[in-house]
C-alpha cells in the first residue's frame, strides 16, 4: 500500500490520501508553495500511473479522479434548466449508499437541510455542459465511483427517456475517468473543469486575453461548482470544497490563481487528463 497524501497549512495536518494503491507502484514527492515562503504548505506523495493503465485499473479508495461522459452520439444530454436542475440533485440524492427514496418528491421540495447520507464519493467540482458533464471525485467506498456513476446514468437517462418520451442509451457508453496522479493535475483540474462553460459564450476565442472577463462571465453560469469557489453558494449541499479551499486559500485566491492560469494558458497542465 502506498503513503497517504499529507496537506499542510501552518496550523493544521491533514490526511488527505489521493492515490491508488499498488504493490508496483513508485511514488514521488512534491511541494507546492503558493505564498513564497520557506515553508512548503504542501507535501504530496503521488504513484506513477498513466492513464491508459487507469482504464484497466479500477478506482481506488481515497484516491482522486476526473470523471467525464458525455451524450451518445455526441447528443445534448441537458436540453433546459429543468434537467440540469434534475441532474444536479442525483449529484446529492444518488451519492449515498442507500437506495433513494421518493426522488421525485425530493427534487419538488430542494435538497434537506441535513445530510444522514453515507457517501460513495467526494464530490471535488463539477461543470455540466448541453452534451456532457465533468466531475471531480474522490472515492470514499469500495466500488463507489463505479456505484455512484452506475446511479447517476441510470436515474438521469429514465427521468430523460420519460420526459422526452424516447428509449434507449442516453450516454456515451461507461463514462472515462483520469487518475489525478500529478501535483499539476490536481491543482489545476478544478480550473479546467469550472472553465468549460466559456465555450458556450460569444467570442469564446478572447477569453484568454482577458481573464477577468472569463471570470465575470463563470459568474453568470449556475450549473458549476465555479460559484461555490469564490465565494458564492450555489449548490453547497453537492460538493466538498474544503481540501481545495485549503489549496486555494479561499475565495480571492481562487479567483486570482484561475485568472493567472487563463492568462497563462494553463490548459496544457490538464491535456493528458481532459478526456474530452
Amino acid at each position: 500500500m502506498d503513503s497517504p497524501v499529507f496537506l499542510r497549512n501552518r496550523t493544521t495536518l491533514k490526511k488527505l490520501p489521493i492515490i491508488a494503491p499498488s504493490t508496483n507502484t513508485s511514488t514521488k514527492i512534491i511541494y507546492l508553495n503558493h505564498t513564497n515562503t520557506a515553508t512548503p504548505l504542501i507535501e504530496v506523495r503521488l504513484p506513477s500511473y498513466n492513464n491508459n493503465q487507469m482504464q484497466r485499473i479500477k478506482p481506488a479508495i481515497n484516491s482522486i479522479y476526473h470523471v467525464f461522459n458525455r451524450g451518445v452520439e455526441k447528443r445534448d444530454v441537458f436540453l433546459d434548466d429543468r434537467d440540469r436542475q434534475r441532474f444536479v440533485f442525483s449529484l446529492f440524492a444518488f451519492n449515498d449508499i442507500s437506495p433513494v427514496l421518493n426522488h421525485n418528491r425530493l427534487i419538488e421540495v430542494g435538497l434537506p437541510s441535513f445530510d444522514d447520507r453515507e457517501k460513495m464519493v467526494e464530490i471535488w467540482a463539477f461543470a455540466l455542459m448541453p452534451n456532457h458533464f465533468h466531475l471531480m471525485l474522490k472515492q470514499l467506498t469500495e466500488n463507489g465511483i463505479t456505484e455512484f456513476m452506475r446511479k447517476i446514468g441510470t436515474g438521469y437517462t429514465n427521468y430523460f427517456n420519460l420526459k422526452y418520451q424516447r428509449a434507449g442509451h442516453l450516454f456515451q457508453g461507461k463514462y472515462k475517468f483520469s487518475l489525478i496522479s500529478e501535483m499539476r493535475h490536481y491543482t489545476y483540474l478544478p480550473f479546467y473543469i469550472h472553465m468549460n462553460p466559456l465555450s458556450l459564450t460569444k467570442n469564446a476565442k478572447e477569453i484568454p486575453v482577458n481573464p477577468k472577463k472569463a471570470i465575470q462571465r463563470l459568474e453568470q453560469y449556475k450549473w458549476s461548482s465555479h460559484l461555490d469557489y469564490i465565494g458564492k453558494p450555489n449548490f453547497p449541499s453537492v460538493i466538498d470544497q474544503t481540501e481545495l479551499n485549503s489549496l486555494f486559500g479561499g475565495p480571492s485566491q481562487y479567483k486570482n490563481d484561475f485568472a493567472e492560469w487563463i492568462k497563462n494558458k494553463g490548459f496544457k497542465d490538464v491535456d493528458d487528463i481532459a478526456i474530452d
